[in-house]
């Protein structure tokens, strides 16, 4: 069974940071890509970062570029991690990770199957 579950979210004030975690089971990034989502009140679910496969390298939309990092540990088994740095109140939203077979560039979130429940960031002074 593939699961996912998100921690790290909170309250920061605007160009404050955070660090979010992915933890996941039931596969490997070897043969999946993990992708990061947040959706804020009354507006759809949008894609902002993705990384998959042994090497992969991580993949940003342009509203997250040089803000947002992705890590992971030394293994395909290791936790994903979204350290999100110089964060505007416009980046409050619940943050999602999910998880897709197969290693693609893609944050449409339709092509992922797997979900986690997210965690709420609100930026706010």
């Amino acid at each position: 069974q593939k699961q996912l579950v998100e921690s790290g979210g909170g309250s920061v004030q605007p160009g404050g940071s955070l660090t979010l975690s992915c933890e996941f089971s039931g596969f490997t990034l070897d043969d999946h890509t993990i992708g990061w989502f947040r959706q804020a009140p009354g507006k759809e679910r949008e894609g902002i970062s993705c990384i998959g496969g042994r090497y992969g390298s991580p993949y940003f939309v342009e509203s997250v570029k040089g803000r947002f990092t992705l890590s992971r540990g030394n293994t395909t088994k290791n936790p994903v991690y979204l350290r999100m740095n110089l964060l505007k109140p416009e980046d409050t939203a619940v943050y999602y990770c999910a998880a897709t077979p197969g290693v693609i560039t893609s944050v449409v979130p339709l092509m992922y199957d797997y979900w986690g429940q997210g965690t709420q960031v609100t930026v706010s002074s």
